[in-house]
């Protein structure tokens, strides 16, 4: 009896403190996995004045986990890309009169408006995480708590020319690329993943310059994972990963800062 009692309070301790974060590497692919409903409270999307590297986004929050997340402008500072933060827009590409004003982007609003992004939903004060488009509609019930705005979606399926980040002539040549989604590149992809009784799990690939991907090959490391949805963050030289100790840039160089950014999505400590 006492055995079996012991083995039941290991079980049940292995339980209570499973790391929330879960990080492995390799082959230049960094993979974390964010689990547990209380990490739904930590998960937080955040931009800054002016632009910083995430490396100062993750000091600055004292954070557990920081990423990059949304598109902006280098010239101007502003944002490309849509962000909640506590329920409220913070970010809004509408003000940025260098994505406005641009006669080849003023033309394709409506899609570069309606990107997809990754949300935390408060659903009558139950969290719960999806990525869709920015216009989407919201499930009864349900607001809009923290969210950043990137693309392309990856999964279920792509949308490269819904979301302009590719233009095709009549013939069905690609004349036009965004984001260098047919390059091999660095990237940061974000998705989720379905488990049993309504759980999910947050998994965040952060693909370095030692495995760079097109965005058909990140389409298909998230489809490996069994997600149910994905996207795409900004990418290239704004990939970014901060976690406790370990700092990435897409680089892999050491003492290599990374690019100054915009937005970041962070896990708090509690």
């Amino acid at each position: 009896m006492k055995k079996i009692l012991f083995v039941m309070l290991l079980m049940l301790t292995g339980t209570a403190f499973a790391a929330p974060v879960d990080l492995t590497y390799d082959d230049g692919i960094y993979h974390i996995v964010l689990s547990g409903d209380k990490m739904k409270k930590q998960v937080e999307f955040v931009s800054s004045s002016n632009l910083i590297t995430n490396k100062e986004a993750h000091n600055n929050a004292d954070a557990l986990l920081t990423i990059n997340a949304g598109f902006f402008d280098p010239e101007n500072q502003k944002t490309a890309s849509y962000i909640v933060n506590d329920y409220q827009t913070v970010e809004d590409p509408i003000f940025n009169e260098n994505l406005m004003l641009n006669p080849v982007t003023r033309k394709h609003m409506r899609a570069i408006l309606n990107r997809t992004e990754f949300r935390v939903l408060d659903c009558d004060s139950k969290l719960k995480y999806e990525i869709a488009p920015h216009n989407a509609k919201l499930d009864f019930l349900c607001s809009v708590k923290t969210s950043a705005q990137a693309g392309p979606q990856l999964l279920p399926q792509m949308k490269l020319e819904e979301e302009f980040f590719i233009v095709k002539d009549s013939e069905g040549n690609v004349i036009r690329e965004s984001a260098s989604v047919l390059h091999k590149t660095a990237r940061t992809l974000i998705g989720i993943k379905s488990l049993e009784k309504g759980a999910q799990e947050i998994h965040i690939f952060i693909v370095t310059n030692e495995h760079p991907m097109d965005i058909y090959e990140a389409r298909d490391l998230c489809a490996k994972y069994g997600l149910d949805s994905a996207m795409a963050m900004d990418g290239g030289s704004s990939t970014s990963l901060d976690y406790k100790k370990i700092h990435v840039v897409s680089t892999q160089e050491s003492g290599d800062t990374g690019r100054a950014l915009k937005s970041f999505m962070i896990v708090k400590k509690k």
